[in-house]
């Protein structure tokens, strides 16, 4: 692959000669270089700076249009994106008054989604998830985790981690892979907690280690679901074959997850919609990341999470979409973006940090990906003329992106 170069930039944004995790007041901090070039060769970024010290020849050919702004491509690090089929029908359920909880206990919500799974091939569902992950990388995403957790049987999860580690090997995303079988209770296991937690410890855990079908490892900590107790030995077993925790916490209830995810020393510690003061506090002091989801919130109609506290706390904050069949069916990350400052008042500056390299370190890919620096891999996104940064979450239905590329190849 030879050199491409591109000049005359408009706005080079997430240009960072350092990789460390952006928190509190620095969030606000996102370098940009004016009138700019850059340059890619072999798939990696090469060299790039302002367009007073280019030294190369200038063609017509390596302009790129005017007013157009180039940043790194989205981090989106949480999803769930290998799932059979949809739930629209629960869609309707929800506008007719049922909440989340009363759709589950009807055999709905995730349930539902393990139904239809454990019905269909793993062929089929590769097919399924295939075509999703050329949408989100279309709209910017270069980089995505995935989580099983719609199998809920020995069989279904692998069958998802297969799938996972498959779009892994033919895709031109960045992918990692998370091991959620505890997203919920069979109906089988449903007076029989312990017996479900022994098969996923004793049983799953070492098939997935054997085949290397997963990084890491995640637990839906929530009233109805798994208590933070429960979390902690199904998380002690994961690092025993290790898999590092990612945890879901605090959606709808705070129960104790937060202290016990910062115990684990978990990679991320995500949703966050329900927070007291106290978690506020302790968030602000967590070296990792809290991941924020929120068009599940959006989509729900829940309380969006208290960003703008958790920034002034201190804490190190992601965005992610939690791209799934029932709480957040769009994987578009630049609507979490702009919805990010539109309903939690987060700066675009905040939030392109938190959906960039703060992505990346909640997958721990931030020395390849995240941000434009020497040396991180060429996944790009050019925009559209546009007159700025805000001009990105401001203009939130239309689409901006001109084109993507990823590891130096436009897709």
């Amino acid at each position: 692959m030879s050199s491409q170069i591109f000049t005359n930039i408009s706005l080079l944004v997430n240009t960072r000669e350092d990789n460390y995790i952006v928190r509190g007041k620095s969030l606000s901090k996102l370098p940009i270089i004016e009138n700019a070039y850059l340059v890619v060769d072999n798939g990696i970024i090469s060299e790039y700076g302002s367009m007073d010290n280019y030294k190369h020849p200038i063609s017509e050919k390596n302009k790129v249009e005017e007013h157009c702004m180039v940043l790194p491509c989205w981090c989106d690090s949480h999803t769930h994106v290998v799932f059979a089929g949809s739930r629209e029908n629960e869609f309707i359920d929800k506008l007719k008054g049922l909440n989340y909880a009363e759709i589950a206990a009807n055999g709905g919500g995730i349930l539902n989604s393990a139904k239809k799974l454990n019905e269909t091939s793993e062929d089929e569902l590769f097919h399924q998830a295939w075509k999703r992950l050329e949408e989100v990388s279309k709209m910017g995403t270069g980089a995505i985790e995935i989580k099983s957790g719609y199998g809920l049987s020995l069989e279904g999860e692998l069958k998802m981690l297969r799938v996972i580690k498959k779009l892994k090997e033919k895709s031109q995303l960045k992918i990692k892979s998370t091991f959620l079988g505890a997203h919920t209770f069979p109906i089988e296991y449903k007076d029989k907690h312990q017996d479900y937690i022994q098969l996923l410890v004793n049983e799953i855990l070492p098939l997935i280690a054997k085949e290397n079908l997963a990084d890491y490892i995640d637990v839906f900590c929530e009233k109805g679901f798994f208590s933070a107790k429960e979390m902690e030995t199904i998380c002690l077993a994961g690092k025993g074959f290790g898999l590092k925790p990612k945890l879901h916490v605090n959606q709808l209830n705070s129960i104790g997850g937060i202290e016990k995810g910062i115990e684990l020393n978990a990679v991320s510690l995500d949703h966050l919609e329900t927070l007291t003061e106290e978690e506020i506090k302790m968030l602000g002091g967590f070296n990792r990341c809290s991941t924020l989801l929120p068009t599940a919130a959006f989509f729900l109609r829940m309380n969006y999470q208290p960003a703008r506290k958790l920034i002034d706390a201190g804490a190190a904050i992601a965005l992610a979409s939690d791209y799934n069949p029932g709480s957040s069916p769009s994987g578009n990350m630049n609507f979490v973006v702009a919805l990010s400052c539109i309903q939690m008042k987060m700066l675009p500056e905040e939030a392109i940090n938190a959906a960039t390299i703060n992505g990346a370190f909640a997958m721990e890919i931030e020395q390849d990906y995240g941000s434009i620096k020497v040396g991180k891999k060429a996944n790009l996104i050019f925009t559209k003329p546009i007159p700025s940064i805000a001009y990105l979450p401001y203009s939130f239905g239309n689409d901006l992106i001109d084109k993507v590329m990823l590891n130096g190849e436009f897709i």
